[in-house]
């Protein structure tokens, strides 16, 4: 019996010695987690029971259960490196088969796909619709869409503008004093603001801000220089512009917009009212582009619902006329320049026209029961009957963790821990062994007296 108890020791201090050493060896691998061998006694025992003065019959090994504590996250500078800073696992699909792992080193294959290191499984996370909102709820292969952003014509133009209470009346009926874009003392202000057209060709609109009297300015809109359909404003054949009008009340708040209903040909009778609003909006406006001092429409054409000028943030108090920075929501063609992925894990391309657009976002699964988790190497486990089934949702959701880009989740081993270990366990073998020994000196013995 001694002698199974010593082997059963030996066994044991050599399983320990095992999982230290791959503890050990496994301290520089990104996103292992460590193991522990857990041991238990062994009693032999009859149908009635072990009885009180039943000796021990050695000891086996229980479990080697791995520890999911959360490792140090390093920085890579390398953007699809990735740590989960909390509970969660990255979810890899294999041609339908899916696994999970903490090692964030994913590259993008020929095909823009986000796959792990050898590139056998891609990265599974969530879509985006063709308006780039993210879709829940089905995971689909992650994949770094590379083509140009298609343009966006401007239909919305927005800015606080201050009107100067105390600037001078600029008399229109005064023939000097009639609006042309090329005098200066014809008009009080200018602002110019950049927009799109369909193709994304950049045009430039100006607002010419004229005050005609006491709380009350005209506002001329010119794109090119030019009438919006196209027409010169000065010189040869020019057209008027047609002006609407700001008025104020006695506290410099914005009491309306009037804008002339551009005329028709033939005429609309009776003449339609002017268009009341706290916005301007052009409607007309054909694009086009000056060549040896001739316009010419470009064949873009302005997005169909026309172009708003949002003007409610107008005021008129004793202040310097000036205008915030405007806003408007058009733009050119955009390559993509970069790519950035934020806590939540939405992967987010940058392009070269100021645009960003997510492309997609990663899912993270978590499970009832970790320990439950098949290992498979390569530093994945799989789902089993133990583990339950995966739960899966977007990071920072609940109790997953959140990403950390340009970083990595290092190896949670501890290397002074496991050289303590590894010093017992050696201890342990040879105390067994020594066991076995003394046994074998009593038997000699034994046997001798025969």
């Amino acid at each position: 019996m001694s002698f199974n108890i010593g082997l059963s020791g030996l066994y044991a201090a050599n399983k320990q010695l095992d999982v230290t050493g791959n503890n050990i060896a496994n301290v520089g691998t990104t996103g292992f987690k460590s193991s522990r061998a857990e041991f238990e006694d062994v009693y032999s025992a009859t149908r009635l029971g072990t009885g009180s003065k039943t000796v021990g019959n050695g000891v086996r090994l229980a479990n080697v259960s791995q520890q999911f504590t959360q490792g140090d996250i390093s920085n890579t500078g390398n953007v699809l490196d990735m740590g989960i800073n909390g509970s969660g696992f990255f979810v890899l699909n294999n041609n339908g088969s899916l696994s999970y792992t903490r090692a964030g080193t994913f590259k993008v294959d020929k095909d823009g796909y986000v796959t792990n290191t050898d590139g056998t499984s891609r990265l599974q996370g969530y879509g985006v619709d063709a308006s780039g909102k993210i879709v829940n709820g089905v995971l689909t292969d992650l994949r770094i869409d590379t083509s140009n952003l298609a343009p966006k014509s401007t239909t919305n133009v927005s800015s606080t503008i201050n009107l100067n209470s105390t600037a001078d009346v600029i008399d229109q009926t005064v023939a000097a004093n009639k609006f042309d874009p090329t005098k200066s003392a014809t008009f009080t202000k200018q602002f110019s603001t950049p927009i799109y057209d369909t193709q994304g060709n950049q045009h430039t609109m100006d607002q010419y801000m004229v005050k005609t009297g006491p709380n009350t300015w005209d506002t001329y809109t010119l794109i090119d220089g030019r009438n919006p359909d196209g027409t010169p404003v000065s010189g040869t054949g020019a057209v008027d512009p047609v002006p609407s009008t700001m008025t104020f009340d006695s506290s410099g708040k914005l009491l309306q917009v009037s804008t002339p209903v551009p005329p028709t040909v033939p005429p609309t009778v009776p003449t339609p009212a002017p268009v009341i609003s706290s916005d301007l909006k052009i409607t007309n406006w054909t694009p086009g582009s000056v060549s040896n001092g001739v316009w010419t429409p470009n064949g873009a054409s302005a997005d169909p619902s026309g172009v708003t000028i949002a003007m409610a943030n107008t005021t008129q108090f004793n202040a310097d006329t000036a205008r915030s920075i405007p806003s408007q929501n058009g733009y050119a063609t955009g390559q993509i320049t970069n790519l950035t992925i934020d806590g939540t894990g939405v992967l987010l391309a940058n392009f070269s026209n100021n645009q960003t657009k997510p492309i997609g976002q990663i899912s993270l699964a978590s499970f009832t029961n970790e320990q439950g988790l098949q290992p498979v190497g390569g530093t994945s486990w799989k789902e089993t009957y133990a583990s339950g089934i995966p739960g899966y949702d977007a990071p920072q959701t609940g109790t997953l963790g959140s990403i950390a880009s340009n970083s990595l989740e290092e190896s949670n081993v501890n290397l002074t821990n496991e050289l303590v270990d590894l010093i017992k366990a050696q201890s342990n073998y040879q105390a067994n062994a020594k066991t076995i020994s003394t046994q074998s000196t009593i038997m000699q013995t034994i046997i001798q007296m025969t």
